[in-house]
């Protein structure tokens, strides 16, 4: 973390009580003065030059940014110059243009305290950290770097996709002398892991020390992080959720669920025409106003994630609703008439097959498809016409969808794994062909 002089270590101090404090018993008034306080500092920015005086009816009438908008335009939110910027990121680009996103001392710190104290109920005193995300533009390994800097927790990073040091050999020779409990990654990358220490027969003693998997960079559906976590015998959490953008919004409890942090932004839920505050239970598009953004400052941004919204999922103390994300709008995949989602795939490939991935290979027209399944090392093949047969099934049944095929592989592209780089189902587990 960046604090390097007594104005640092207040701003430090400042974000550690009022998070601890907005966690537990904020005021009355929190989310009134916070999103005020963005509103004036968004009010500096070409983008929201002229909104005037802040006033909660105000902030209700303000139309709803979306996200097109900010890529369109993305220095117009910005406030102040690049020169005054202690980072700078950019988004993936998995939906569209990267987005350049400069970020100031101030988002670091509130960023790094507000996900911190949430995972103080999964993190814990001993344990030792390998960080298996990449560290070239996107702000995700910083989290995680800054949060175990900020709870004390020996750590390393180590992305076995990036050229240079850090390939898969190094990896598991510094795996042996870490010996880490917690392992954060993004679903495949750490799928990739197991088929290698698997085929090296290693994966028994390099897993004997893991007891918590911190999956995210892509979303993690309930039956791949069941799998994940037979594998390694450990705990597999959906870990947080968020953007390069607005930071994150959601980290998860000791109970594996996903938790609003409603002390750091202000929520609201849109279905297209009208958006309203957050429910205690709902579905729609997240609306959210960040409240702690200082070199680009957001107010109503559309996600464009469709969440569900649940006060009463999780029985666990933390604080916030709770959410699940389905992914975004624009990866609703639609082949032969039947609408796919990730979640929709994936509880049927991980939860009735031993796969460790999948690739949907489909036409241009969406008019045919076939499903490609990655064999696990060491498989029993006789398995597999059983499983083809409950696939189709289970699609059939649940998705309304027949396969043109559906066959088991060794392996499938590395584009499917790579995780943290690119986190869009689309991009990662479909391949549109000529004819399938």
């Amino acid at each position: 973390m960046l604090i390097r002089d007594e104005a640092g270590l207040r701003l430090l101090r400042q974000a550690q009580e009022e998070t601890r404090r907005a966690r537990q018993r904020p005021s009355a008034d929190f989310h009134t003065r916070k999103v005020s306080e963005a509103w004036e500092r968004a009010a500096k920015s070409e983008a929201f030059r002229g909104i005037g005086e802040f006033s909660w009816e105000g902030f209700e009438r303000l139309p709803v940014t979306s996200k097109d908008r900010l890529k369109q335009d993305p220095w117009s939110f910005a406030v102040g110059e690049l020169s005054e910027a202690a980072k700078y990121y950019e988004t993936t680009g998995t939906s569209g243009r990267v987005t350049p996103t400069p970020r100031h001392v101030e988002d670091i710190v509130w960023n790094t305290v507000s996900v911190a104290e949430a995972w103080r109920s999964v993190l814990t005193t001993g344990d030792r950290v390998a960080v298996l995300l990449p560290s070239d533009i996107v702000p995700v390994a910083d989290l995680v770097v800054s949060v175990c800097e900020y709870l004390g927790l020996p750590h390393t990073r180590v992305y076995p996709f990036a050229a240079g040091i850090s390939d898969w050999d190094r990896l598991a020779g510094l795996w042996s002398t870490l010996r880490p409990t917690v392992v954060f990654a993004a679903p495949g990358v750490l799928i990739q892991l197991t088929r290698l220490l698997g085929g090296r027969g290693t994966l028994a003693d390099l897993s004997g020390s893991v007891t918590k998997l911190m999956l995210l960079g892509e979303v993690s559906t309930p039956a791949l992080r069941t799998r994940i976590g037979a594998w390694w015998d450990a705990t597999a959490y959906d870990v947080s959720y968020g953007s390069t953008e607005t930071g994150t919004l959601a980290a998860t409890c000791a109970r594996g669920n996903l938790h609003l942090l409603t002390n750091a932004n202000y929520f609201e839920l849109t279905d297209g025409t009208r958006t309203v505050p957050l429910p205690a239970d709902g579905t729609g598009r997240l609306v959210v106003t960040p409240l702690n953004l200082h070199a680009r400052p957001l107010l109503r941004l559309d996600t464009g994630d469709e969440v569900e919204i649940s006060s009463t999922r999780c029985d666990c103390p933390e604080p916030g609703s709770t959410v699940v994300v389905r992914g975004r709008s624009t990866d609703a995949l639609c082949v032969r008439g039947a609408d796919l989602s990730v979640h929709a795939v994936e509880e049927i490939v991980y939860g009735l097959t031993p796969a460790t991935g999948y690739l949907i290979e489909t036409d241009a027209a969406g008019s045919s498809a076939r499903l490609l399944l990655e064999r696990a090392h060491g498989s029993d093949r006789t398995e597999e016409e059983w499983a083809v047969d409950a696939v189709r099934r289970a699609s059939h049944e649940r998705l309304g969808l027949e396969w043109d095929r559906i066959a088991f592989l060794n392996a499938l592209p590395a584009t499917t794994k790579s995780g943290g780089s690119q986190k869009s189902w689309k991009r990662t587990n479909i391949r549109v062909v000529e004819s399938v």
